[in-house]
């Protein structure tokens, strides 16, 4: 994958405005991540997406690199069970809807969960965030 020089030069300000080193792997990851839009991906997804683009790049290299920029504050990772973990490039606060059976992510805008009540916090603890998903299932055919 070859990025035209613009294209280098946004993804290279933008990781060395969240104070990580520019590297070849981490600007063709960058690319892939943050130039179609606000997405949702996995590290085996963006692994694939990277052998077709042409990139040789490890598992270890993209898992490696997703975890240094969630750890920026470049994405925002989504658990939605033990064994699958979502990258998000929207890190604005919002919600989601997860297809089931799809194994898909939906933003929900934050203003449309109302969460109004919460339990009180252990003692010595704040409330960071409230993060919700909303699980769907394909309605049955009537």
């Amino acid at each position: 994958m070859r990025l035209n020089e613009k294209t280098k030069a946004l993804m290279a300000n933008k990781l060395s405005a969240a104070g990580l080193r520019v590297t070849q792997a981490r600007l063709a990851l960058a690319h892939l991540l943050f130039g179609q839009g606000d997405r949702h991906v996995t590290a085996d997804a963006l692994r694939e997406e990277a052998l077709a683009a042409g990139l040789k790049i490890s598992q270890a290299t993209v898992y490696n690199t997703l975890n240094q920029f969630h750890a920026a504050g470049l994405l925002r990772q989504v658990q939605v069970d033990q064994a699958r973990s979502y990258f998000d490039t929207n890190i604005d606060t919002h919600h989601h809807f997860y297809v089931e059976d799809e194994a898909r992510l939906i933003d929900i805008a934050a203003q449309e969960v109302d969460v109004t009540r919460l339990p009180d916090s252990p003692k010595g603890y704040d409330v960071d965030r409230v993060e919700v998903i909303i699980r769907l299932d394909k309605s049955p055919k009537a």
